[in-house]
Parts: structure tokens; sequence; C-alpha cells
């Protein structure tokens, strides 16, 4: 028997609305900066088919899984563990709070790289990011993140935008953000990846992306970095998907709605990568530059690309805009449960959650010039919360569903909480969830720890 819906619970209007904004939570920063450079990293090609075949064994599966506990529980990321299946003995509602301190802490240093994002995009604007780098290589990355004024000023400007929408509600803030600016999104992704494509020697970009070097198929790290970013893409284990999997009604088929949700996440990342890898292989670069591809390496290329000023505004305030949608997501998730645990107003606790993770995420902001002396570990502050949340956090999120729902619920219940009552699917997903996706989720933390 279903669990009773919280009281005075939202819902979506309206399953496209839904799949808009949850795609939208998936799109994001490591759609365009963190899949370019992690590809150029390892391989291209090769690492494209693994990532591939990582979002559709790994990362369908878990969604769909995510999403069934958040429609059945109707609460929030702590009562997805704890309404699925009363039965089930009280410590796995930690779980739940596991992957809502997941959602603050990425927020927080997510805030920080969107702020990046926005001031690039300010700068094409103005005309200031092109005249700096046109003076010198990275320039302008230096000049910005080094002062105290800009990063947090960018940092808190993303993190007002986002707490307003959530302010709004999910059909009123969320849905109604997403159902403009994701399309919008995918039209200048598109643009950009046709602008790309036609530049002279844009062919060996195109190549790099979609031709494999099977010879690449023999190293370990390219498994590993592919795993890592279905991750970090789609962005299972930070309960961003039974947050709004509990607004959703009944009505909705889960299968469906997850494959479209995998499927926009993916082709909006390759899309993003065939944008930058036909315009670094036509200038002559490295693709294999590594974090700094998209504000270092990039702004070069527009300098010399014929309308490179426009395509590079363009892509920065794709950059900014995407990283929004993902924000919103992710402010979300604690903001339900503030709602539920403090009985809090929604405008109440998205202000005060807000407030939390600005301040939270001011070390982070620091990082690069206040604070730059400071280590933690072999990292400086940003990276070393970045490693913590995306290669212990995320993964013992995502463990802890596959468990649940795979072993802790019986497994009829599971298969009709994700609308894969007898059918062959629902005896691979379930399967799925029990070995290969445990496995694999354990070979990132082994391989973290080693690191």
């Amino acid at each position: 028997m279903a669990a009773p819906a919280m009281t005075g619970q939202e819902q979506w209007r309206s399953r496209t609305g839904f799949i808009l904004a949850t795609v939208g939570s998936a799109v994001g920063i490591g759609n365009i900066w963190r899949f370019a450079y992690v590809a150029g990293e390892n391989g291209g090609g090769v690492f494209l088919i693994v990532y591939l075949l990582f979002v559709v064994l790994i990362g369908l599966p878990l969604v769909i899984a995510e999403l069934s506990l958040g429609r059945r529980a109707q609460g929030d990321a702590v009562s997805a563990f704890t309404l699925s299946d009363p039965a089930v003995p009280g410590s796995w509602p930690v779980a739940g709070w596991i992957a809502v301190a997941g959602a603050v802490i990425i927020l927080s240093y997510y805030a920080v790289i969107a702020g990046w994002a926005l001031g690039y995009a300010a700068g094409a604007v103005t005309g200031e990011l092109w005249t700096v780098a046109a003076a010198g290589y990275g320039g302008y990355f230096r000049e910005f993140i080094a002062g105290p004024v800009w990063p947090v000023l960018c940092q808190a400007t993303m993190l007002a935008v986002t707490t307003a929408v959530v302010v709004g509600g999910v059909q009123g803030g969320i849905e109604r953000l997403n159902r403009w600016l994701m399309p919008a999104l995918a039209a200048i992704v598109l643009g950009l990846a046709l602008h790309a494509v036609t530049l002279p020697g844009a062919e060996a970009g195109v190549r790099f992306l979609l031709a494999p070097d099977w010879q690449a198929l023999g190293r370990p790290e390219v498994y590993a970095a592919a795993l890592g970013q279905a991750f970090f893409s789609i962005g299972v284990g930070c309960a961003v998907f039974a947050t709004y999997g509990s607004y959703l009604p009944r009505s909705v088929a889960l299968p469906a709605s997850a494959t479209a949700i995998v499927l926009g996440d993916t082709l909006f990342a390759v899309l993003a990568g065939l944008a930058i890898f036909p315009a670094v292989f036509a200038f002559g670069l490295d693709p294999r530059a590594g974090p700094e591809l998209a504000f270092i390496t990039l702004p070069q290329i527009f300098l010399a690309m014929p309308g490179g000023r426009i395509v590079g505004t363009l892509f920065f305030l794709l950059l900014a805009a995407a990283a929004l949608t993902s924000m919103i997501s992710l402010l979300e998730v604690p903001v339900a449960v503030a709602m539920r645990r403090l009985r809090l107003r929604r405008r109440t606790a998205a202000l005060a959650v807000g407030a939390l993770v600005f301040t939270l995420g001011l070390p982070s902001a620091l990082s690069f010039g206040w604070l730059a002396e400071v280590r933690i570990g072999r990292h400086g502050i940003l990276d070393a919360i970045d490693a913590f949340a995306s290669t212990l956090l995320l993964p013992l999120g995502g463990l802890a569903i596959a468990l649940f729902v795979g072993w802790r619920i019986e497994k009829g219940l599971a298969l009709r909480e994700a609308d894969l009552a007898q059918t062959r699917i629902g005896t691979l997903w379930v399967w799925l969830l029990r070995l290969p996706v445990p496995l694999a989720i354990a070979a990132i933390l082994i391989r973290s720890a080693a690191g």
C-alpha cells in the first residue's frame, strides 16, 4: 500500500514540464565544462562509447529507482527512505540525510563555478573579456578569481536568482522557468555545434569525439573517468530525482520519463562536445587542456574565430543558464526537507537554505584569491570539496539507492512502484540494481580511496 501523500504536496502541472525541469537538473556545467575536458583527457571517441554504456546500464536504472522512491513517498529525500517500506529498519533514513548533505555541499561550490560563468557572460557582453583575453593567455581568469569582490558577488547573484525561482514553487517557479529556458539552451548549443563543425579543420575535432581509438579500451582510467562523469552529469545520489519524483502523480510512467531525462542529458553533453572540440582542433589547441578548457582556452578560440565574440557570448550565457537549472534542483532538495521537517513556509525555507549555502561557499569563492594558500591535503579548498562530494557523497547516495531498492524493498513492490511489474525489463532492472550497479559504485569508491 502506498504511503500517504504529504499534506498540501505540490505537483508538476504536466509531464512535459516535469521532464524539462528534470533534464534541466541534469544538464549543467557537468555537460559543458566537465564533459569536454574529461573526454579530452581520455581519448574522445572511446570515452564517449564507454560513457554511453555506463549511462544506460548504471545511470538509467538509478534514475528510475530514485524517481520511484520519491513518487511513492510523496515527501522529501529523507521520507523516500522511510515511507517506501515501513518494515525497513529506521537506520535507512540516514541515507536520505547523506543525500541532502551532498546536495548542500555540491551547491555551495557549484554556485562559485556558476558565478565564474556569469562573470564571463557579463564580461563578454561588455567586451571586457575580449580586451583582457587579447592581452594575454588566461589573464581574465586570473584577474577574475583572484579578487575578493567579483567571485563572491557573482556567486551571490546566481544564488539569489536560484532562491527566487525556488520561492516561486514547483509550478510557478521551477517548472515555469524550465519550460522556456531548456528549449532556449537546446537551441543555443545546437547552433554553436552547427557553427563549430563548419570551421576549417573542424573534421579532426569531430573524429576525435566520435571516432574511437580502440586501443584506449585497455586503459583502466578511461572506464573510471567515464563512470565518474556519468554520475556527475546525470546527478544521481543527491536526492534531486527523489525530490522531483515526489511531485509526480501516479499517472506518469517512470521508465519512459527516466529514459527521456537521461537521453536529453546525454544529447546535450554530446552536442556541447561537438560545439567545443571542432573549434579546439580548428585552431590547433590541445583537447586535453583540462579544467582550464572552458575558462582559459575557449576565450582564445573565440577571439580568433570569425564572429567569435558573438559565439563566445552565447557560449558563456549558455554555461551560466545551464548552471542555473542545476542549482535550482539542488536547492529544492534541502528546501523540501526544511519545509517538511521544520514546518517552514517555502519562502522562509528557501531564504534560510540559500543563506546557508552562500556562507558555506565563501571559502570556495575565495580559494583562488585570499585563501589560495590554504590546502586540504593536496588540493585547494574548492577542489577538495568537489573531490569529497563527487567521489564520496554522490557514489554513497547512489549505492544506498541501489541497495535499498534492489535488496531491502520486496521485489514485487519495487517493480510496481517503478511501473515495471511483469516485464522482462523489470527483471533486468532489479538485477542491475542488485549486482552491477553496486559493484561499479564500489569501484569508484575504491579508486577514490586509492587515489
